[in-house]
């Protein structure tokens, strides 16, 4: 039995090619040198940007604020969310005016770099009590930290500390910073 399945599978094979034209050559091509071949042209990396020229426009404020520097590890961010790294210092802005809010928030960190303070707690509000509902102050807390060259990562704190009504930042060593120059 298995051998009329074979020749019928012989036939039927026949069948199909017998109109193919056999090759004339049965020997492989001789080996003949290659052309080296041309590298694709490289991408150019996008230059590192000022941090002055972000503009405010440019940063968008979601109800869940998160910024990482290229280079952080994704497990020190995640720390960072989950609030296993505590802020040592806490600034609390939230019903302040922008204003007299960005002075304070510049002279916070100059004194947590004095301190030399890894984490810090900045309490920004929901914005609930200004015009139209809209968090002001925190659309304001999440650019001026991305102005900041020594704010290595940033997030909304964990429901416990304040969630969406506060940031964790984490800032760089200032002698790692001094190191490196």
């Amino acid at each position: 039995m298995n051998n009329r399945l074979q020749d019928a599978d012989y036939a039927l094979f026949r069948a199909e090619v017998e109109d193919a034209i056999p090759l004339d050559n049965e020997i492989a091509e001789p080996f003949r040198e290659r052309p080296k071949p041309i590298p694709r042209p490289r991408v150019e990396e996008a230059p590192v940007e000022d941090p002055q020229l972000l503009s405010e426009s440019e940063v968008e404020t979601h109800d869940y604020l998160v910024f990482m520097r290229p280079g952080l590890q994704k497990r020190v961010l995640l720390s960072l969310q989950r609030g296993q790294i505590e802020p040592s210092l806490e600034l609390d802005l939230h019903g302040l005016r922008v204003n007299h809010s960005g002075s304070l928030l510049q002279t916070f960190l100059a004194d947590c770099a004095a301190r030399r303070v890894r984490c810090a707690k900045i309490i920004h509000g929901k914005g609930r009590g200004s015009e139209n509902r809209q968090p002001v102050l925190k659309c304001k807390v999440n650019y001026w930290l991305r102005l900041r060259p020594d704010v290595l990562a940033f997030c909304s704190a964990p429901r416990f500390d304040g969630g969406t009504g506060a940031v964790y930042v984490l800032l760089r060593n200032p002698e790692k910073a001094k190191r490196r120059r």
